[in-house]
């Protein structure tokens, strides 16, 4: 099968393209429209995939380059990741008879007509999440319509065996992510004052040397001083990717808790090694989060509820090992991409026929 997968997208979800991209790139030839901000030359990735770089400044061009592209190579399917690789897409395929799934990461309430269009228009729309598909469903695109596909992991990399990173004899919390408030460190923070003897470890942000001068970071730091907590803190700030593990690994549990989660790929990375997981109870959370089964789950800006749960694992050696044996396996046989690429497959030929 000739994939085509047109993605203006970045950071994690870029980083979810292309996992996806690589694993169907085992025995169909993938081409990766990247959306970015000047046209690159055209790349081989991976066993079966190539990215091209597009610069998106002007869809009408791309949507020509696409029709111009595809007339000479046609796809047998066309996978649309966000409204303006929708809209390209629709154009690029223009006459070539070729199916078309889309994909919506976030939602804006100005494009909601367009985003409903192009979600009717689609032979197929792949949901990220149960939640997805039910503001899928409210925005008007057929039920019948839609299939969720989740997010995956490496299974590989993360996992339960391995080496893990240094620590001392304090219980360790571990936040992974971005700093801002959105994404759940000032929650984690907050709930520190009840967790005596328990350090809280921040990976994200900048990197270290730029800490100083972020205003996230001075934010929190200033928070940890007025609860008394700042010497219970380390910031880490961006870790590379090969660390993370490893990181995962030297935590006794993982506190993830946005206010959204469109893919919850932290959670269910901590999950594949192992590591108890504390996360909102929102998005993709609801799905690869089993509450009290392979993980615990709270409301959003709740640090009274992170804290209370946090001192339930602490203290219970038995129900840590318990949740990171589940959360482990859960994470393998469902979320790994060998599945989703299963599954992304299973829709591509539904849609194709």
């Amino acid at each position: 099968m000739n994939i085509a997968i047109v993605a203006p997208v970045s950071g994690s979800q870029r980083h979810h393209v292309l996992a996806a991209a690589r694993e169907l790139g085992r025995e169909h030839q993938v081409t990766v429209y990247n959306g970015g901000s000047e046209r690159r030359p055209r790349t081989r990735v991976a066993h079966g995939v190539t990215v091209d770089q597009l610069d998106m400044g002007d869809l009408r061009e791309v949507g020509e380059y696409l029709r111009e592209r595809w007339s000479r190579e046609r796809p047998d399917i066309i996978h649309a990741h966000s409204w303006s690789a929708g809209l390209v897409s629709i154009a690029g395929a223009e006459g070539l008879d070729v199916p078309i799934t889309q994909t919506f990461y976030r939602f804006d309430a100005g494009r909601l007509k367009v985003e409903r269009a192009l979600g009717r228009r689609a032979d197929a729309v792949i949901a990220g999440s149960g939640d997805q598909e039910a503001v899928l469903i409210r925005m008007g695109v057929p039920r019948a319509n839609i299939v969720v596909v989740p997010c995956g992991v490496d299974t590989c990399r993360f996992q339960r065996q391995g080496a893990a990173a240094p620590r001392d004899a304090r219980h360790r919390l571990l936040h992974v992510g971005p700093l801002s408030p959105e994404r759940g460190a000032h929650t984690a923070v907050r709930a520190l004052p009840t967790l005596p003897g328990a350090e809280l470890v921040l990976a994200g942000g900048p990197e270290l040397g730029e800490l100083e001068q972020d205003r996230d970071a001075a934010g929190l730091r200033s928070l940890a001083r007025q609860l008394g907590v700042a010497d219970r803190i380390t910031f880490l700030g961006r870790v590379r990717p090969a660390s993370v593990p490893k990181l995962m690994r030297s935590a006794d549990c993982l506190i993830t808790v946005p206010r959204q989660a469109t893919s919850g790929v932290v959670a269910m990375e901590g999950m594949a090694c192992g590591v108890p997981v504390i996360a909102s109870a929102v998005g993709a959370h609801l799905d690869s989060v089993v509450d009290g089964v392979t993980g615990l789950l709270v409301p959003p800006d709740r640090p009274d509820l992170v804290a209370k749960q946090a001192r339930r694992l602490l203290s219970d050696q038995t129900l840590r090992t318990a949740l990171g044996y589940a959360g482990a396996d859960r994470a393998r046989s469902r979320y790994s991409w060998e599945r989703v690429g299963q599954e992304l497959l299973r829709v591509y030929e539904s849609a194709r026929a």
